[in-house]
C-alpha cells in the first residue's frame, strides 16, 4: 500500500467514514457543546500536530492537502469526532471511569496509525517516535480536552 493512489484512497475513505459518523454524534448533544468540543479539538490537536511535525517527530508524506504539513482529515474531522464521542460517553463519569473509557477510543486509533506508518506513506515516525508515544499523547490530549470542556461547562 506504499502506492500514492492507494494512500490517498485510504485517506478519503477514513475521511468519508468520519463525515458519515459526524451527524450521529452531533444530534446527541446541544449545538453549543458540539461547537465547544470541536473548537477545543481542532485548535489543540492542530497546534500539537504542527509542533510535532516541525520538530521532526512526525511526517506526513502523502496528504490530501499537500500545502499543509499537518494531517487535515485527522485534525479537523477524525480527532474532533473521537473527542465528541468520548465526551458523550464520559459526561457523568468519575475519574476512574474517564481513564478506563479512554482505551476503547485510543487502542483502535493507535492500531490504525501503526498500520498506516508501517504499510503506507501516510505517516512516518521519526526521532524515536513509536506507537507508545502515540498512545500516551492521544490519551493525554483526550483527557486535557475533556478537562477543558468540563471546566467550560462548570463556569457556564
Amino acid at each position: 500500500m506504499k502506492n500514492h493512489k492507494l494512500s490517498k484512497f485510504f485517506l478519503v475513505c477514513i475521511s468519508v467514514i468520519g463525515l458519515v459518523l459526524l451527524p450521529f454524534a452531533i444530534f446527541k448533544r446541544s449545538t453549543k457543546d458540539w461547537v465547544i468540543i470541536n473548537l477545543v479539538a481542532v485548535i489543540g490537536n492542530s497546534f500539537i500536530d504542527k509542533y510535532l511535525v516541525l520538530k521532526g517527530f512526525l511526517k506526513y508524506p502523502h496528504r490530501l492537502f499537500p500545502k499543509y504539513v499537518i494531517h487535515l482529515p485527522f485534525d479537523f474531522i477524525l480527532y474532533p469526532l473521537l473527542l465528541l464521542y468520548y465526551n458523550q460517553w464520559t459526561v457523568d463519569s468519575k475519574p476512574l471511569g474517564l481513564f478506563l473509557k479512554l482505551f476503547p477510543f485510543i487502542i483502535p486509533q493507535v492500531i490504525i496509525e501503526t498500520f498506516a506508518e508501517r504499510k503506507t506513506k501516510l505517516i512516518t515516525w521519526r526521532r524515536g517516535w513509536g506507537w507508545h508515544h502515540s498512545l500516551i499523547s492521544l490519551a493525554l490530549k483526550l483527557l486535557v480536552c475533556r478537562g477543558i470542556i468540563a471546566f467550560i461547562r462548570r463556569i457556564d
